[in-house]
């Protein structure tokens, strides 16, 4: 085997830069497919395998017989490698089959063959396949076989071919007049378009029958919008619900129902501060005003911080054991705080009130998420507070609609196939785990890029899930399950983080 241009030098500042800057990239990058931990990056990963298979020019001294003529030769190289790793590169043909070229004249023209034993979320097989090798994964996790099915197993089976969604010749027609001419060719048989703007399609459906089952659970707000000197009102939908975790007081004088809330502050933004002050009755109990600006400097952020609690009512200290014990032995209440509404130019903050906290009482059966979360104390945190089941993370309404999500997609199957067969393509009864290509894969296809917008749509519709305006951070920030006091309920039906239109947005982007 000859020696490798990786063995001898590679151009590592340009690598670092590119795989620096990759961390910023979110639209359309394979991580944004589905959640996994430790990604390869993919300017690494491309640069590393065609370094490994492209030999360095000491390996044939008859055509670089001197050092300098290796130089020169090995810098060349280094400015395929550098276009190689660029992100906006990534499908550029001319610079992939300058690269493939050079893969070539190394090794031959017979089709090169690469596994990946440990796949994980799939950036060397994806990469390898880019190289124009023939590229196989394993994994012994299921997510991750998955995810790489998902990356390069089925977009090539279904490039090129149209989307199969019952949409009328003459609607196709108005929407293509609209398309600039590039993604117009890309409509008409390029690419994963037609994979991408079935997952669309159907993922509207299935949030139109969702919002039948379960709107009624998501109800709009009644918004004041000033717009020059007249005030409008108009119906807005809901972004997020913003709970606090209570406990009742120690205090035996006291024994109000105490929030626990990390901060207040709604937005820190420049201009458009907002924060929540607690308001206590006679009879102790709380309510929730929404003002402009920041808390006063020398009045306390929230309830809790690393310290430990303490009751906006009597001022009482609470230690983290207190809570603790009290979560394990009545469980954690809640109460709504507030309520983040969409509106232009920007958002809407309102109080909560009666009328919003009736619309959660629901009845659903949680029996299945009825597990214990595992043993990691160092991970797992709100087991120490009573939170011991994964049902134990989510709220009735976050349970109703995952399940209604979920169950969705086994009628999308039957849908997409259906329509499938009447748009003329073959259905030979063979599913996708066995190399399927007809309408019954591809419908078990669409199904699997839709169940991973659920899967996403579930990691912003937890309890831990906290508000960062203007964002609703996701429940993995990072690899545990941390505890959070203050938390955000987002709204799948609308188009804000957690919405199912952005879930199935990231989808489509990435194909």
């Amino acid at each position: 085997m000859n020696k490798k241009l990786i063995e001898v030098a590679i151009p590592l500042q340009a690598i670092n830069e590119a795989s620096g800057r990759e961390k910023s990239i979110r639209h359309g990058h394979p991580s944004t497919l589905h959640l996994w931990w430790s990604r390869k990056p993919l300017a690494t990963t491309r640069a590393v395998l065609w370094a490994s298979l492209v030999d360095d020019p000491s390996a044939h001294p008859d055509r670089f017989p001197t050092e300098a003529d290796q130089a020169r030769e090995r810098s060349r190289l280094f400015k395929i490698c550098e276009e190689l790793v660029k992100w906006e590169n990534s499908n550029d043909p001319h610079v992939l089959e300058a690269a493939r070229r050079e893969i070539e004249n190394s090794m031959g023209s017979e089709p090169i063959e690469f596994l990946d034993p440990f796949a994980g979320g799939g950036s060397i097989p994806l990469e390898a396949q880019r190289l124009g090798l023939i590229a196989h994964a394993h994994d012994l996790n299921p997510v991750a076989v998955l995810i790489n099915k998902a990356m390069i197993e089925i977009p090539p089976r279904f490039a090129g071919k149209p989307s199969v969604h019952p949409c009328t010749k003459t609607e196709k027609a108005k929407q293509n007049a609209r398309l600039p001419l590039k993604q117009l060719n890309n409509r008409l048989g390029g690419g994963c378009s037609g994979l991408a703007d079935d997952i669309r399609y159907y993922g509207e459906w299935m949030k139109r029958e969702a919002n039948q089952k379960i709107g009624k659970f998501y109800p709009k707000v009644r918004i004041t919008q000033k717009i020059g000197d007249k005030a409008i009102e108009k119906d807005a939908n809901v972004i997020a619900w913003i709970w606090a975790r209570t406990v009742t007081c120690p205090n035996p004088a006291c024994r109000c129902k105490m929030p626990l809330v990390h901060s207040f502050v709604l937005s820190r933004k420049k201009g458009e501060e907002i924060h929540i002050v607690p308001i206590v009755g006679d009879d102790k109990a709380i309510r929730y005003e929404i003002r402009n600006g920041l808390p006063p400097k020398d009045s306390p952020d929230g309830t809790v911080d690393r310290s430990g609690a303490h009751c906006c009512v009597c001022h009482t200290p609470v230690d983290f054991q207190y809570i603790r014990d009290y979560g394990k032995k009545h469980g954690l209440g809640a109460q709504l705080i507030a309520i983040v509404a969409d509106s232009e130019p920007r958002r809407c903050y309102l109080e909560a009130s009666d009328e919003y906290n009736n619309c959660i009482n629901i009845d659903i059966d949680s029996s299945e998420l009825d597990i214990k979360l595992p043993n990691n104390p160092r991970d797992f945190k709100t087991p120490n507070y009573g939170m011991a089941r994964f049902s134990d993370l989510f709220t009735p309404r976050q349970l109703l609609a995952l399940t209604t999500f979920s169950d969705l997609i086994g009628e999308v199957v039957d849908r997409v196939r259906q329509d499938a067969r009447d748009a003329g393509m073959h259905d030979d009864d063979k599913p996708l785990a066995d190399a399927g290509d007809g309408a019954l894969a591809y419908a078990q296809a669409i199904a699997t890029y839709l169940a991973f917008a659920v899967d996403k749509m579930a990691d912003y519709s937890s309890t831990i899930c906290v508000y960062s305006e203007p964002f609703i951070a996701h429940t993995f920030g990072r690899q545990a399950i941390p505890m959070s006091w203050d938390y955000a309920e987002s709204n799948p039906f609308s188009g804000s983080a957690g919405g199912f239109d952005n879930c199935i947005e990231w989808q489509t982007r990435f194909l």
